[in-house]
């Protein structure tokens, strides 16, 4: 039985993976892991865990995601992103696993009206989108058999996310000014666990850089429409420009990323992402 090694398995995507973990459980050993259970930043808790579990496959799963906060915390953000990265990419080429990484649309600068492939120019506006970058850098550097997968806007039943943030703020407000001039696909963090499975399961196996999301692109001001609508908020929504709504991160206007390669090399057909968050607020909803 193939074993996979599920890094940062509290976050968003890693609840995702333990709601698959049980349809899969014939075939594959799972085992999650946290911050507390362990450092990826510490370069021999790494190097120990690899040789008690022995994974075929590590997932990473975790990441420093606090986009603004990261302009100040810029060595934290390399820590978790770049260096930790380094550390279970090192270990992965050590004991031959197969490893996958998690990476994020703000590599891109979003100075563009066309969707970026996965050999355009990276050109990140800000610490989180650089530390990330550096992160891909460093793991196809010392494990050539890596998956990058960069996605985007993601979201989930689990844990903070802009989903959740807005049911919230629906609840105890009758008006909001929402961001209309970025650009982006929102992407159900289900939907990305369950392309990861299909890849673990896909052979033979093509390395690399991939970008996968729901599609097509909207803005957040569409996002949050759709949210309102399927919650059944009669909240008003105005349309408000990057300009009147400033964050200390510079956030790309136009991220918007092609997927063609992840279906054409794996078969995997995105999922719009209009019925992906339908299915998330019902979920929701029910609980």
């Amino acid at each position: 039985m193939k074993k996979i090694l599920i890094i940062g398995g509290n976050g968003q995507l890693g609840n995702c993976f333990r709601k698959l973990a049980t349809d899969h459980d014939d075939r594959f050993e799972f085992d999650f892991t946290d911050s507390d259970t362990l450092d990826i930043t510490n370069r021999d808790q790494v190097s120990d865990y690899f040789y008690e579990f022995k994974p075929d496959f590590c997932i990473n799963a975790s990441a420093y995601t606090a986009v603004d906060l990261a302009e100040t915390e810029s060595e934290k953000a390399y820590a978790v992103n770049a260096e930790g990265v380094a550390n279970l990419a090192e270990a992965c080429e050590e004991h031959n696993a197969i490893f996958i990484h998690i990476s994020t649309d703000y590599v891109f600068d979003g100075e563009t009206n066309i969707s970026y492939s996965e050999d355009d120019f990276t050109n990140p506006q800000g610490v989180y989108g650089a530390s990330k970058r550096k992160g891909e850098e460093l793991a196809l550097d010392l494990q050539p058999k890596t998956i990058i997968l960069r996605t985007s806007w993601l979201y989930s039943e689990f844990n903070k996310n802009f989903v959740k943030t807005m049911l919230h703020l629906f609840s105890v407000k009758e008006e909001m000014g929402i961001v209309a001039d970025q650009f982006g696909q929102p992407t159900n963090a289900n939907d990305l666990a369950e392309a990861v499975m299909t890849i673990i399961e896909k052979e033979p196996k093509t390395y690399g850089i991939f970008h996968f999301s729901n599609y097509p692109e909207t803005t957040w001001f569409g996002f949050a429409q759709k949210i309102a609508e399927f919650s059944g908020s009669k909240i008003k929504l105005n349309a408000i420009t990057t300009e009147e709504f400033p964050t200390p991160a510079k956030r790309p206007k136009r991220s918007t990323m092609s997927l063609d390669k992840i279906e054409e090399v794996y078969q995997i057909e995105p999922k719009y992402w209009e019925n992906s968050l339908e299915e998330c607020i019902e979920i929701l909803q029910k609980a």
